[in-house]
């Protein structure tokens, strides 16, 4: 049975789910277009103010199908290519969408899995969840944008340590290290990632886009540029007719939810 991303919605919150029965929800090509696409259409959306992404029957997602990929060695290089492409056009989809992503993680998330999950804004994860990148086991380096997030996240020798032995991480200590934001017990990091979604339905959809912006241009720009684009953004932002409602409640001592 091929992989399928599955499709529901609870409030404002999209929910992803990673399904592919007897392969622990590794990838294939399929997947990755129905990402983009499900992203592309919650982006259009105002009913939709963030996503979470998880995986089905206890696993995240332990990255790509080596029984695919085997197929692919024969078919030539370019296939691979193609194939590679549409796992990142999918990890720059949710890199650059404007509204949060959060990663429920329970189980495995290994190789692209693990990617998958750190392309996400959030990430939450079962006290049990196991992270790894085995790519370098199997003769292969990382892929998903493995070596560009973990160098933004952790020192060198971690990331290098990671990506070249391939050996477990589990859930507490990327807590410890801050790359996963809440820890939940096992069965529950659904429910919490849905509970994080709600507070973040709960804040202002446009200056949460800002800062997701902000936070994606920062590493490649220097003080200057990125001062002068944190202006911009907010004197926008200042200016949105949201804004003025939410202020004006805030010293009238009102509720306020945004519509």
């Amino acid at each position: 049975m091929p992989a399928e991303l599955l499709s529901t919605s609870q409030g404002k919150t999209l929910i992803l789910t990673l399904r592919h029965p007897d392969a622990r929800n590794a990838f294939d090509e399929s997947l990755y277009a129905a990402g983009v696409e499900a992203l592309s259409v919650a982006e259009r959306s105002d009913d939709v103010r963030s996503v979470v992404i998880t995986g089905a029957d206890g696993d995240f997602s332990v990255g790509t199908h080596l029984q695919q990929l085997q197929a692919r060695r024969q078919q030539g290089a370019e296939a691979q290519a193609m194939a590679v492409e549409g796992l990142h056009s999918w990890i720059e989809t949710i890199r650059t969408y404007p509204k949060p992503v959060i990663a429920a993680v329970e189980g495995a998330a290994t190789g692209s899995g693990f990617s998958l999950a750190l392309a996400c804004d959030l990430l939450v994860a079962a006290r049990n969840a196991a992270f790894a990148f085995p790519n370098s086991r199997m003769g292969l380096s990382a892929d998903g944008g493995a070596s560009w997030a973990l160098p933004h996240s952790v020192p060198r020798q971690l990331a290098s340590e990671w990506l070249m032995l391939g050996e477990r991480v589990d859930a507490e200590r990327l807590h410890a290290l801050g790359i996963v934001n809440r820890l939940a017990e096992p069965g529950r990091a659904l429910h919490e990632a849905l509970a994080l979604a709600q507070l973040l339905n709960e804040r202002a959809p446009h200056a949460l886009a800002s800062t997701k912006e902000l936070l994606s241009e920062a590493p490649a720009q220097p003080l200057t540029a990125h001062l002068a684009a944190e202006r911009d953004h907010f004197v926008r932002n200042a200016q949105h007719p949201a804004t003025g409602e939410a202020i004006a409640t805030f010293l009238e001592k009102r509720p306020h939810r945004y519509p």
